[in-house]
């Protein structure tokens, strides 16, 4: 049985499914980020693993990909896959490669939270909530997806269950129980959810079988997997495996073995071994609260080439995180970019640029293209103001950067990154190259007036900025100002 506390931790760091926002403070948040981005002793790293150990092969298709988190309820009025499917033309020019849907099975109804609830809070796994349509309407968006080129992964929550699933009459014993012999959720206060117990074998047939069906029915690419380090990773390992006889699969775990929960002290263990041979990516977890961290400025860019380096010893080149500045728990918890970064919004293109040109894989939420400035009710009914979409050409020329350009795959090891020189006040700015041959991608982003890049050969020559389109030439042994944010390429 878990400890109880120690699961509270780990879910509270990890903000998956809250069922409270009165639970956590921001103030608390920025105390918390603060004390475990100081903090980078070998105490709190995973113990590197040979590169040999990590087996996954990567679905090529992926390689290039950006996720789209996908909040089918929010998206449109309708709030039904029919409704979003119309979508997809927007989302394919924008350069989308997977299309992240938030849970789309029957939600509970015994101790719900507000009028619809939990998208977390499964009551039936292999069954579609009607709300959102049918398993027809599931098929027909997942055709047209694969058809436009991308590829659908669902969210499954495979730690806890709601309360009215019927494997609670079925099989009672595949659940955590107390002292009182009674069920209980995961943490005290997720009273909608009751925790599953993977020391019973039935119980994982169950689950895996279950995945597995929605990759043959609905011919699923893949599933990002709620605080996937809370259940056995010789669960994942072997559900992988599983998954792999049907079809390729990209696996997405919400965890990080990089972020030290401030909440949990000496019981915490980063060593879960996620990404040796169940899991393609995890979350960027630790990068994400630094990144928030220095919008507030209560960091500076001196943070990344710390981060980056840090996680260059945990994991061989061929190993990626997931880089993302929202999604849905942050959304609504955390509140958008606009409000966490204010009052220096510039700040909001300058992360949302470097989370998508960093090595990994990155992430984009539903909205942010339309510059989403509102948090959107978690357990109720709150569609998207979808607006004018200021953010989609923005988005639509990174995205389809890392889409196209040789240098910006992810796990290729072949792809060198290569940190620039700065003048000018110290820690204001960060650059970067990322190169393979003779192409190569620049990002710079400065907060100071006075910064520039010491341009040496490698940079010297003709580029494209991408964001505007004009034409760059760089000179050895001069120096470069990229204002607050510059994205240049050459093929």
């Amino acid at each position: 049985m878990r400890t109880p506390l120690l699961v509270l931790a780990l879910l509270i760091s990890l903000g998956a499914c809250r069922p409270d926002a009165g639970t956590r403070s921001e103030a608390t948040d920025a105390t918390a980020t603060t004390a475990s981005v100081a903090a980078d002793s070998a105490a709190d790293q995973p113990t590197p693993a040979p590169a040999a150990a990590f087996t996954i092969r990567h679905p090529a298709w992926a390689a290039h990909a950006t996720i789209y988190e996908v909040n089918v309820r929010q998206y449109t009025p309708e709030g039904t896959f029919r409704a979003f499917e119309k979508h997809l033309p927007r989302l394919e020019r924008m350069g989308v490669g997977i299309l992240w849907l938030m849970p789309v099975h029957p939600i509970g109804e015994r101790k719900r939270k507000g009028a619809l609830g939990s998208a977390y809070s499964v009551r039936d796994y292999r069954a579609v909530n009607p709300d959102l349509g049918t398993l027809a309407d599931l098929q027909h968006l997942t055709a047209e997806a694969h058809r436009r080129g991308m590829h659908v992964i669902l969210d499954w929550v495979a730690n806890h269950t709601a309360w009215d699933n019927p494997l609670l009459t079925q099989h009672p014993d595949w659940y955590t129980h107390g002292p009182d012999g009674r069920v209980v959720p995961p943490v005290k206060d997720w009273e909608d959810v009751i925790d599953l117990d993977y020391t019973k074998p039935a119980l994982r047939a169950y689950m895996t079988e279950s995945m597995a069906y929605w990759v043959r029915e609905a011919d699923i690419d893949g599933f990002r997997c709620d605080v996937a380090g809370l259940v056995p990773t010789d669960f994942w390992d072997a559900t992988r495996a599983r998954l792999e006889q049907l079809k390729p699969v990209f696996m997405l775990a919400e965890w990080d073995e990089l972020h030290h929960p401030p909440f949990i002290g000496r019981e915490f263990t980063p060593n879960t071994h996620l990404l040796e041979r169940a899991f393609d990516a995890t979350y960027a977890l630790r990068l994400h609260y630094r990144l928030d961290t220095l919008a507030r400025g209560k960091l500076t860019w001196a943070t990344v080439p710390t981060y980056l380096a840090l996680e260059r010893r945990a994991y061989p080149p061929n190993v990626s995180l997931m880089n993302f500045t929202s999604s849905h728990d942050v959304n609504s918890w955390d509140g958008s970019e606009y409000e966490r970064y204010a009052p220096d919004t510039a700040k909001v293109r300058q992360l949302a640029a470097l989370s998508i040109l960093l090595p990994g894989i990155p992430m984009v939420y539903s909205g942010q293209e339309s510059a989403l400035r509102k948090r959107l009710r978690f357990f109720d009914e709150d569609t998207i103001p979808w607006g004018t979409y200021p953010l989609l050409p923005f988005y639509t020329k990174l995205l389809n950067l890392k889409k196209t350009h040789p240098a910006l795959a992810a796990g290729d090891a072949a792809s060198v990154l290569q940190l620039l020189p700065l003048t000018g006040a110290p820690g204001r700015a960060f650059a970067f190259t990322r190169r393979k041959g003779a192409a190569a991608v620049l990002f710079a982003a400065s907060d100071a007036s006075d910064a520039a890049i010491r341009l040496s050969a490698a940079e010297a020559g003709s580029w494209r900025d991408v964001l505007t389109g004009r034409a760059v030439t760089l000179r050895a042994g001069e120096t470069f100002q990229p204002g607050r944010l510059a994205v240049l390429m050459r093929p």
